[in-house]
């Protein structure tokens, strides 16, 4: 049976709007984690100047590749296996793109997954980053807060991190905060150039 996330159905038209502002030249995407592909099979055909490159966790390509099948488009490549701590593509990429992953991988998997995006990008490249943000260490919401203390619960190294602390890892790598995009459902997209 072919997974569903709800969460990507409801948030995949406010991630569009945004993206549009920034997908704008002709290059390659490389999406981190693209989960069941609802992302990815929706938003690709609307930006045909990009080709759209989905990567998941080797035991998740099988729900992420039934989704491709069954909604073809000419500029979304075959997926990727992509681990974080394992070999990332060689080639560079114009953007990256990840929804709902900061907050599930532990903080040494966030640092190493920036440090290699910053690797990846092209010099005038935009990573963009999709999820719940804290800042100056509060949550923006109770449901942030149990949000939070749910994925604690079920891996202690799991867990909404500090917008400033993602900022200072770019930092330390070149890249800047271009923008900080409120989004719904208490969630953020910040975008790195």
């Amino acid at each position: 049976m072919k997974p569903f996330s709800q969460a990507a159905e409801n948030n995949k038209g406010p991630i569009l709007d945004v993206l549009r502002d920034y997908l704008t030249a002709p290059g390659d995407l490389l999406e981190i984690g693209a989960g069941t592909g609802q992302h990815a099979v929706w938003l690709a055909p609307h930006f045909p100047q990009v080709l759209w490159t989905p990567t998941e966790l080797p035991e998740n390509l099988d729900g992420l590749s039934q989704w491709l099948a069954d909604a073809p488009s000419d500029n979304l490549a075959e997926p990727l296996a992509l681990d974080v701590e394992g070999d990332w593509p060689a080639q560079a990429y114009r953007y990256i793109f990840t929804a709902n992953t900061f907050h599930i991988v532990s903080r040494p998997q966030v640092e190493l997954c920036i440090r290699r995006v910053c690797e990846t990008l092209l010099p005038d490249g935009r990573f963009l980053v999709y999820g719940p943000f804290n800042y100056h260490g509060t949550y923006t919401s109770d449901s942030n807060r149990e949000f939070d203390l749910s994925l604690k619960a079920r891996d202690i190294a799991m867990g909404i991190r500090d917008q400033e602390w993602v900022v200072e890892r770019f930092a330390e790598h070149g890249r800047e905060l271009i923008h900080d995009h409120a989004m719904p459902a208490n969630n953020r997209i910040l975008v790195f150039g």
